[in-house]
């Protein structure tokens, strides 16, 4: 069960189904706090913080070991073996939900579902797909990161809420950037930001449902074009908000459009 106090793992509810949220760069568990009980009645919720985020032990993130994002699909497993849980429904935000996805192929037996939200399978523009950024845009932001990351941190929160007329909740993901480890920060941002998963996306043979907000800087509409094209069984659902952080900006419609993927296999 060491894993489980590595991760700061918590577990609510109750119900034969788990779903399991899994939190984006930057952030912690504490995210889900408007979606996450929501579900409470029906299912067992899992919390996790990933390695070097939140509660987490930040002693064990190594930066050899999480040089790729399957690392962290790792630990996740381990979380769902250490509770026993199968047929799961994972909940990925941004580079969770890409973490889940290559969970969910490594693993299908345990996770039945995927709810993707705000996900891009690469950041970078490529020949024949829009991603969003060109290379010299990533760089820029990873230069800026290792030279002043508050100073990042500050101008990139309102970007990626993009929620002007709700500073508290800028006010908030500013706040979690700057309480992440900024050594940990900048390492999970490169990893995060020049990786490429599309060739992974016809592995997945579990139901997947594309959490699309209608203006995301970080995750345009043709990312989730793209995935609902490449993704075998796949929804897309477009919400009505801007932002990169639904869950935070939109939290009711959010809990409907996952409820409604979920009506086969809710239980009583």
């Amino acid at each position: 069960m060491e894993i489980l106090k590595r991760l700061n793992v918590t577990v609510s509810g109750s119900g034969p189904r788990a779903l399991v949220f899994v939190h984006g760069f930057g952030c912690n568990q504490r995210m889900w706090r408007l979606v996450a009980p929501a579900f409470a009645d029906r299912y067992r919720v899992v919390l996790l913080d990933l390695v070097g985020a939140g509660q987490s032990d930040l002693t064990a993130y190594d930066p050899a070991r999480y040089s790729t994002l399957e690392a962290h699909a790792d630990d996740v497993l381990a979380v769902l073996q250490a509770l026993d849980l199968r047929d799961a429904v994972l909940v990925g935000h941004s580079v969770s939900a890409t973490i889940g996805l290559l969970a969910a192929i490594r693993e299908p037996a345990r996770v039945a579902r995927l709810v993707l939200v705000a996900p891009s399978p690469r950041f970078l523009n490529d020949v024949g797909y829009t991603g969003g950024f060109e290379p010299a845009d990533i760089e820029d932001l990873l230069d800026t990161m290792d030279n002043n990351y508050l100073g990042w941190s500050a101008v990139m929160a309102p970007v990626i809420m993009a929620q002007p007329d709700r500073p508290e909740l800028m006010a908030e993901l500013h706040n979690s950037f700057c309480s992440t480890d900024p050594a940990i920060a900048r390492h999970f941002a490169r990893v995060t930001f020049l990786a490429d998963n599309r060739a992974d996306l016809p592995r997945l043979r579990a139901p997947a449902l594309i959490l699309q907000c209608a203006h995301d800087a970080l995750a345009p509409r043709a990312v989730g074009d793209y995935l609902h094209a490449h993704l075998p069984d796949s929804q897309l659902v477009v919400l009505d908000t801007s932002g990169h952080c639904p869950h935070l900006s939109a939290p009711q419609a959010t809990i409907a459009a996952i409820n409604h993927f979920l009506k086969p296999v809710r239980t009583a």
